[in-house]
């Protein structure tokens, strides 16, 4: 059992992080937020794999203005991602923003920050303070700390910290050096972590360190990929850590000479199913699905199972909570497993 940090927490919309509050997950669109239809459109998809706060680069006043419109048709928070211009910012506060997230390393002049943290208190928002490796020449836990004093100054509170690097150990060292000295709740994540294949492992690696410190409240996994990617991925990270449950957790083995079936192709197959309906299917309680190859560990990890298939020569033994129901072919493997799901 991962002990976490005890954080203060603070709410983004509906949304609570923080303190006993489940690790939330987030993504970002990936579209001119002025285009609102198709910002509408990612979000809705996002939504429905479990994104729980979405956040939107908001660079003009455009984009500032297309946040009271997206805003009415979505139903998870909404932040606004605010660089060089602390205008922007109020903007968006003004049209109904959940949380503004500000970069210390271009907003830099204490009265601009000042407007947006009066704005933001009389809004009833919080503020992240997001750092980047990228944008900023000094120390990601210093700059962070400094920032901080001018929102304690005006005694705003309601504050979530990010201090993110493009490398793995800098951005750990950054957040467990933070959380010694500060009780805010902190969104985790590695940026830049790169495509797909790579920002996975970089992002498994500087999350999963993080949470099994009990450090982190709310996370993103930043991927050059679709962001219903980032989501998926966040739900592994957080069920591998058993912090949450999204659905069905699938076992497979690694595969050997021994298998006789596409074990490859069948688990695919049964991943992609459910993860199109895992967030509808969120249990009250985990279920656990074994799909093995082989005869080795296959009836044994089959039968620890909630559902378990057990692999021979094109077909398989089927059990359900430990007792064998019968054969089935290779080809309605996947199709059986979901049948019993539901």
């Amino acid at each position: 059992m991962i002990k976490r940090h005890n954080t203060r927490q603070i709410k983004v919309g509906s949304v609570k992080i923080g303190g006993p509050a489940p690790v939330s997950i987030q993504s970002m669109t990936k579209i001119e937020t002025s285009n609102v239809r198709a910002v509408v459109a990612q979000i809705k998809a996002l939504e429905g794999y479990g994104c729980e706060i979405i956040r939107v680069a908001v660079k003009n006043l455009e984009d500032a203005d297309a946040i009271k419109a997206i805003k009415r048709r979505i139903n998870i928070p909404i932040v606004c991602d605010i660089h060089f211009d602390h205008r922007l910012a109020l903007k968006c506060i003004e049209n109904g923003a959940d949380k503004i997230r500000l970069n210390p390393g271009n907003i830099k002049k204490r009265e601009e920050i000042e407007k947006v943290i009066k704005a933001a208190k009389k809004a009833k928002i919080p503020i992240r303070i997001g750092l980047n490796s990228g944008s900023t020449d000094t120390d990601l836990t210093a700059s962070a700390l400094n920032y901080i004093k001018i929102f304690e100054a005006l005694n705003f509170h309601d504050i979530i910290i990010s201090l993110k690097a493009s490398d793995v150990i800098s951005t750990v060292e950054a957040y467990r050096k933070i959380s010694r000295v500060c009780d805010y709740p902190l969104h985790l994540g590695v940026t830049a972590a790169g495509s797909y294949d790579s920002g996975v492992v970089k992002s498994s690696i500087g999350i999963g360190s993080l949470l099994l410190d009990g450090i982190g409240d709310t996370i993103r996994v930043s991927l050059t990929a679709d962001p219903v990617e980032e989501v998926i991925a966040a739900k592994r990270i957080l069920s591998a850590l058993n912090l949450r449950r999204f659905g069905p957790e699938v076992i497979s083995c690694p595969t050997c000479g021994r298998c006789q079936v596409d074990l490859g192709k069948i688990v695919r197959k049964l991943e992609g199913e459910l993860s199109a309906i895992g967030y509808r299917l969120s249990a009250k309680r985990p279920v656990r699905i074994a799909v093995m190859g082989c005869e080795v560990n296959g009836p044994g990890e089959a039968r620890e199972a909630d559902i378990g298939i057990a692999a021979g020569k094109g077909s398989g033994t089927l059990f359900v909570k430990g007792k064998v129901v019968r054969r089935v072919k290779e080809k309605y493997f996947v199709k059986e497993i979901l049948k019993l799901l539901k």
